[in-house]
């Protein structure tokens, strides 16, 4: 391996749950330090201690009266702590960071599929980002009731979000699939339904060709 390479950019890994965004952004992770990249790999809701405890009461599955107002602030209030305290200081050191999910799950959860208006909660995320976008999105898109299967078979953390009806995660699909074809210079719409190995190759392809064109 060549020595390593000091070039910071964002990326982010969205999709709906079940989708395998966690094990597609951990080979990533692997495959771009094998590269010579510094590579971070965080999430949300979470990636720093008040994050995490931030994380239990979203998905706890007894807190089911939340109102969805307080689900978006709390989900903001994590993103705010993440993004000071992991985001920035690891972009600003040249480093590449690739998050399990970002601002982009607030558009898609709290505002196409709780029906929060998009304007506040764009207005609002900013705040909490104090700016920070992702250079390269990677949606990993699948049928929300494939997905929950999935998580289902798969012995997987089963939370408040997921125990949502199957037409709140449509909402959700739908919502993502807007958000990509208003931004396609950011996004990239990849299908879930394949290989892992078939998929891996295919975001190693994106995230290539996103970095070899000087992307910060």
């Amino acid at each position: 391996m060549a020595g390593s390479v000091s070039k910071g950019a964002f990326i982010t890994f969205e999709g709906p749950d079940g989708s395998g965004k966690t094990t597609q952004a951990q080979l990533l992770v692997r495959w771009l330090r094998d590269q010579g990249y510094e590579a971070l790999l965080t999430r949300e809701p979470g990636g720093t201690k008040i994050g995490d405890q931030i994380r239990d009461v979203l998905h706890r599955s007894d807190n089911v009266g939340m109102d969805p107002r307080t689900e978006f602030l709390l989900y903001s209030a994590s993103r705010a702590q993440h993004v000071s305290q992991v985001i920035l200081p690891a972009l600003g050191a040249g480093t590449v960071v690739v998050s399990d999910r970002y601002a982009d799950s607030s558009l898609a959860y709290q505002g196409y599929g709780r029906g929060l208006a998009l304007g506040m909660v764009r207005m609002i995320t900013d705040f909490a980002t104090q700016g920070v976008r992702p250079c390269l999105t990677l949606y990993l898109d699948i049928p929300p009731d494939e997905g929950l299967e999935r998580r289902v078979l798969g012995g997987e953390e089963w939370n408040r979000m997921d125990a949502e009806k199957l037409a709140f995660h449509r909402r959700v699909r739908s919502g993502y699939l807007e958000l990509a074809d208003a931004d396609p210079a950011r996004w990239s719409v990849l299908s879930a339904n394949r290989s892992m190995e078939e998929l891996q190759a295919e975001i190693r392809a994106a995230v290539s060709a996103h970095l070899g064109r000087g992307a910060n």
